[in-house]
């Protein structure tokens, strides 16, 4: 467990240590909950956190919609009732391993063995280049390597050469 005095403190803990689950106040001193939780979601890191808003505010409309627009999951009032936390948490598990889970299918790409063709999700196959050129604005350059240039290209240099070849008649024949 990270303690943090302020959301500052807890920003800057966050940091050096991510976390899964976060349990913060809404009333802090520098920084309070809902300025910590946005910058914990455009930080865009690897795995999700899970963000608990503990306040002593009213559970309003406004209050709960002003949580949910910075990313809140979930809301709880204080005083702190320890089991309806505990809750709170199990779920907060659950819902963890479901984001892990999609992560991980998320970063499988359905791949073409013969021609390496990928499937995207509207069904379409296309390159492996365009395939990633469109999620990444990458551009490639291509190339071959010494394995394939000895393995590939030089056998097929050698059947071009063979096939272009003037044929020598044998000894004693004449060219028609």
């Amino acid at each position: 467990m990270i303690e943090a005095e302020d959301g500052e403190q807890a920003w800057e803990k966050l940091q050096a240590e991510p976390v899964r689950v976060v349990v913060s106040d809404w009333m802090m001193p520098r920084s309070d909950g809902l300025e910590l939780c946005r910058r914990i979601r455009a930080g865009r890191a690897k795995d999700y956190t899970y963000f608990i808003l503990l306040t002593s505010r009213d559970a309003t409309e406004a209050n709960q919609r002003a949580a949910a627009d910075a990313g809140v999951d979930d809301f709880l009032t204080k005083p702190l009732d320890l089991p309806e936390l505990w809750t709170r948490l199990r779920v907060a598990e659950r819902i963890l391993g479901y984001t892990t889970q999609v992560r991980q299918l998320e970063e499988l790409l359905p791949i073409c063995s013969y021609c390496k063709k990928i499937r995207d999700d509207q069904n379409y196959w296309q390159q492996m280049e365009g395939y990633i050129n469109e999620r990444t604005g990458s551009e490639f350059s291509h190339s071959v390597c010494p394995d394939c240039y000895t393995s590939v290209i030089v056998p097929q240099l050698a059947e071009i050469k063979a096939a272009t070849a003037p044929r020598t008649p044998p000894h004693g024949e004449r060219p028609h």
